[in-house]
Formats: C-alpha cells, structure tokens, sequence
C-alpha cells in the first residue's frame, strides 16, 4: 500500500498468532506515513511484558507509540492526521480491559465505531476473530465472546477494508 493506495480505515482480524499485528505493521510502513502505535497490552505479569518488548523490537525505531488500555476515542481523536497512520493493537485487549474496569462495553464499541468515520487521518484496527472455537464453559467467556463479535462486526462495518489472516497469508474480505 502506497501512499496514494492508503485506505482510510482498514481492520485485520485474524486468530491468535496468525500475523495480524505484523500484517497491521506491514500495511502502516508501506503507507509512506508517519506510524503511530496505539497499543491497548498492560504488562500484568512477566511474559506479557516480555510479549510488549518483543512487539516493540519488531516495529523498530520509525515508530512512536502510545499505551492506552481504556481510552482509544481519545487518542484517535486527538492523533489522528493525514501525515499519519494509525494502528491500534489490539482491540480484543481492549475490550477485556474495558470488562475488567466494570465499563459498558456497547456504548465504548458505538463511540469508537463513531470515531472510525471522524478520524482525521488513516487507522489501522487489530483484532481476533474468536468465534470460530467451542462455546466457552463460563458466563463471563461467553460475554466477552459475545462483546467481541458485536465489536468485530461493527467495525468491519464502518472500515473501508477489512481483512482475515490466517497462517500469516491476509486475505482481503472487504472491498
């Protein structure tokens, strides 16, 4: 994707591990803009702080990035510019932290859905595809499950170009 070709929203869902954040990566550095991570990851524990330093060797010095957990209507709001590209990674973190502080997940899902379409500049949406296992053993499971393919759906709504990864191959579904 050039320049010319950046498309104004673009969402990469896939399942865990199938190279959506490096796909998500690929697209912002062949944009020729200037990348902007909006990283959602808080390092809980050891491997997942090992997990956000390896992310963070991969993307390597071009990029700045952001931590936000909570948050993502604000920052797109305020960073979004067409010099920049913008890729937030992860939405499924998101959600579960929205979950975990006791927030309203459909009204938070419609405002950033919302800010999809009024961001200043291109964005870039990571996401799981987690609705293709089993149905989960505990009511909580099942809720996020739920709020993840509400989300999902709704964004790939409102994105100009959604696609699957699967095994590190993207697959574009929308157009």
């Amino acid at each position: 994707m050039t320049k010319a070709e950046t498309h104004r929203s673009i969402m990469v869902l896939g399942g865990a591990r199938s190279g959506k954040s490096r796909r998500a990566a690929t697209l912002a550095e062949s944009s020729g803009l200037a990348p902007l991570l909006v990283a959602t990851a808080t390092a809980g524990d050891a491997e997942m702080a090992a997990r956000i330093e390896q992310h963070r060797h991969d993307r390597g010095p071009n990029w700045t990035t952001i931590e936000e957990p909570v948050d993502l209507v604000g920052v797109l709001t305020s960073n979004g510019d067409p010099a920049r590209i913008l890729v937030v990674d992860c939405l499924t973190l998101w959600l579960s932290n929205l979950m975990f502080a006791g927030l309203e997940c459909g009204p938070a899902v419609d405002s950033l859905v919302h800010a999809v379409a009024s961001t200043k500049g291109p964005c870039i949406f990571v996401t799981n595809e987690v609705g293709q296992g089993i149905v989960p053993d505990n009511a909580m499971a099942r809720d996020f499950r739920d709020h993840q393919g509400r989300l999902n759906q709704k964004l790939a709504a409102a994105c100009d170009t959604v696609e699957l990864v699967v095994a590190g191959i993207p697959l574009r579904i929308k157009p």
